[in-house]
């Protein structure tokens, strides 16, 4: 705008001045002009006055010291006396314009320019009584001659007449745009400007505060946004149409920490379930996809946005779902653990039943088959209590509130309930330790320790030994149940507290155990907060300690 405004001022002063400079020329050449052909007149009636009677003597001692071309011509256009030429050897000058005009009019004038157009030659003619012709001329230089002489100095004057046009300009150009350079866009309205920018600086005030809104709402909704995705476990990242990124929310960062959230997609991440679902969303389409990273599973859902003739953006969810993922195997598992322990003895009392309705078993082993049976469903109702019990843990309840529990007396319980199974494996049960009390739910706390006491009658060898010890240790309550049986290997010491693991299953078969009890005894130590401490070694026995947190001791 300034070079338009510089150009503008210096056009129209460059202009103004050449224009003002041809009128006033063709002013001053009009000027000469007409003053020149005044006083040829004057010197055209003078010499007449004096010639008037044919006195020609007089006539040419005027023509000696004239300046000026006097000339005299016949009616019929012969020069008769010329005071620069010969008069007999000049050409007839009847066509001549001054002289035809002065034989038909009495006076004629005209002037003509030089061949080089730098010289122009007035004329004046007056007809004489006799009929003659008086002529008198004068030689000036012409408007272009004049410039030609004077062209050094009129180059120098337009020069500076330029250099001034252009600091004119410069300088007018600063006074007209410095207003509106210094205008303040922020507060349009303290501007102190030209008149004619009001309207302008009123709408452009009412734009403001509509753009101020417009930023308030949109840096709400922002933080509004950036607070719900930073509170978002799930990780949410945006793609361009491009596969740029575009936003990568806390979750995505923590995953990858190393990666670049930024950038196109491929920077984020080179993994090919990654890469198939953001380049199908890119492509238009809503796919989902499963991934692994770090020993985690994250589903992938990817949608499409189409944008306005630029392709599709994306959305991606990645959602970990390793624990459900770990819970659906482990329904699973459970699911076909539990079809089984259940086909097991429902097809032994099947068996037995069978043989027995069709009449082929001997008087003798009736009693035998019926013990049998018995025996099967009683493992058939233990097994699902187990499940029932199990089932309850899971849920995160117990069907009773917490209430003060004397552990020793608990132990002593537990040790009535199996005396006579640990005396059938020729087990020696014993209690030790000292009184002490916690608060939780007796009967799961008893079937924990029924649980750990059972385990070690079962797993132990003959003539061995199951001690169950309760006290205090560094201020939290303890009851631990050590054996002298098998033990258990390293490898299998972090599963034998899942659901139907058994660390020796033909040994299992033998015990008749269901192989969800400690899973219940785990359930029942996160219920009271306790953990879990565990001793084994092949051959030497198995000792487990549950610990109950400290405030719990009274």
């Amino acid at each position: 705008m300034r070079k338009r405004v510089f150009g503008s001022i210096f056009l129209t002063a460059l202009v103004t001045l050449l224009l003002t400079a041809s009128l006033l020329l063709i002013a001053v050449h009009s000027g000469l002009s007409h003053d020149m052909r005044g006083r040829l007149a004057n010197e055209c009636n003078y010499i007449a006055a004096v010639v008037q009677d044919n006195d020609w003597e007089e006539l040419g001692r005027i023509g000696q010291v004239y300046a000026d071309r006097i000339t005299l011509i016949d009616a019929d256009g012969t020069v008769l006396y010329d005071n620069e030429s010969d008069a007999e050897e000049m050409e007839n000058h009847a066509a001549r314009p001054e002289v035809a005009d002065a034989l038909e009019n009495g006076v004629g004038e005209s002037s003509r320019l030089s061949a080089t157009l730098s010289e122009q030659t007035y004329y004046y003619a007056l007809r004489l009584g006799n009929g003659t012709v008086l002529r008198v001329s004068s030689t000036a230089d012409s408007a272009l001659g004049a410039l030609s002489t004077a062209s050094p100095w009129i180059v120098l004057i337009v020069l500076l007449a330029l250099l001034v046009a252009a600091l004119l300009a410069s300088w007018l150009t600063h006074v007209f745009l410095e207003p509106i350079v210094s205008l303040d866009l922020h507060a349009p309205l303290k501007n102190d400007a030209y008149d004619e920018l009001s309207p302008l600086l009123h709408r452009m005030d009412k734009q403001n505060h509509k753009i101020d809104s417009q930023m308030n709402e949109l840096k709400r909704r922002q933080a509004e946004f950036d607070d719900i995705t930073a509170r978002m476990d799930e990780g949410l990242i945006l793609f361009s149409a491009q596969g740029d990124i575009l936003f990568a929310n806390r979750a995505v960062c923590a995953l990858f920490p190393k990666d670049s959230a930024s950038g196109g997609y491929m920077t984020l991440c080179r993994d090919p379930e990654y890469i198939r679902v953001v380049e199908a969303a890119l492509g238009g389409k809503s796919v989902h996809g499963r991934m692994e990273k770090d020993g985690r599973v994250y589903s992938l859902t990817a949608s499409s946005v189409a944008e306005d003739g630029q392709g599709h953006a994306a959305v991606l969810f990645m959602v970990d779902i390793t624990e459900r993922d770990q819970a659906e195997r482990q329904r699973q598992e459970f699911t076909a653990n539990v079809s089984h322990e259940l086909k097991t003895p429902l097809t032994s009392i099947m068996g037995y039943a069978e043989i027995m309705e069709n009449g082929i078993v001997r008087p003798e082993d009736i009693i035998p088959f019926a013990g049998k049976i018995r025996s099967e469903a009683q493992r058939l109702l233990t097994l699902i209590e187990d499940i029932i019990r199990l089932s309850q843990l899971d849920e995160g309840g117990a069907p009773a509130a917490f209430e003060p529990v004397e552990l020793s007396a608990l132990c002593g319980t537990v040790c009535d309930r199996l005396q006579h199974k640990a005396a059938a494996h020729k087990i020696r049960l014993s209690i030790g330790g000292k009184p002490v009390t916690v608060s939780g739910e007796r009967r799961t706390l008893e079937q924990m320790i029924f649980n750990l006491a059972d385990n070690a009658i079962a797993y132990n060898n003959p003539n061995g030994s199951v001690r169950l010890e309760t006290g205090v240790e560094n201020g939290a309550p303890f009851v631990r149940v050590a054996d002298t049986g098998i033990g258990i290997a390293p490898a299998d010491q972090q599963r034998v507290f899942e659901r139907f693991y058994r660390v020796d299953k033909s040994h299992s078969k033998m015990t008749g155990g269901t192989g969800l009890g400690l899973s219940i005894v785990k359930h029942g130590a996160a219920m009271h907060h306790a953990e879990i401490e565990m001793q084994s070694a092949l051959g030497e026995g198995t000792t487990i300690t549950l610990r109950f947190p400290k405030t719990q001791a009274e």
